[in-house]
């Protein structure tokens, strides 16, 4: 599947919501993501199937003719001011609140169905992207003691262990594991994160 990645908008709340109830089903209590749309600290991004539409406006058209590759794909993010008619079908998404020069990743989730297609890290690569665009330093994040899959993608990216935070999670009182990347301002980060954006691309 071909996706790309878009800043959040009301339109998605309800299909954003469906997949954070299946992604995180005992954790908190719901989010207010059309809330969290008028907080100015918060930023959520979403990925669309390209293929599964309802509806497909002119400028979603010309979108299309645009160069593939994630560059294109990640400079949706910034550009594209989608119409809130628009169905589009939303296969994840991402968030992360901005304190200072700290960004917190507060959530990445995927589709059950589309998990383990490179969707997960496309949400990763474009969160990052986006705080360095907003001009934060430092990006956070917890992540479960039992989730290694996250855990090696974001190692992958240059997050390090930072603390332990002991019963974190309420379903199962799991410990998380903290994590940061500590300057993504740095040359040798964005040279990093540059080659690891081209080699996703590839695949």
């Amino acid at each position: 599947m071909t996706c790309y990645v878009r800043l959040m908008h009301k339109g998605d709340v309800a299909q954003v919501t469906e997949i954070d109830r299946e992604a995180f089903p005992a954790l908190w209590p719901p989010i207010d993501y059309k809330r969290e749309l008028g907080n100015r600290l918060a930023h959520y991004i979403v990925a669309c199937s390209e293929r599964e539409m309802v509806e497909e406006s002119e400028e979603e058209a010309f979108l299309e003719k645009d160069s593939p590759g994630l560059g294109s794909m990640i400079r949706r993010l910034f550009s594209y001011k989608p119409s809130e008619s628009v169905n589009q079908y939303i296969t994840g998404f991402a968030g992360f609140w901005i304190m200072a020069e700290e960004a917190h990743l507060a959530s990445i989730a995927v589709r059950e169905l589309h998990r383990h297609h490179g969707i997960g890290e496309l949400l990763l690569i474009s969160m990052i992207t986006l705080a360095i665009e907003l001009n934060t330093r430092i990006i956070t994040l917890e992540v479960r003691v039992s989730n290694t899959i996250a855990q090696r993608l974001y190692y992958k990216y240059g997050f390090i262990q930072t603390g332990l935070r002991h019963h974190y999670y309420i379903d199962n009182k799991e410990d998380a594991v903290a994590m940061s990347i500590e300057n993504i301002t740095s040359a040798p980060f964005q040279a990093h994160l540059q080659r690891l954006k081209q080699a996703h691309f590839k695949k």
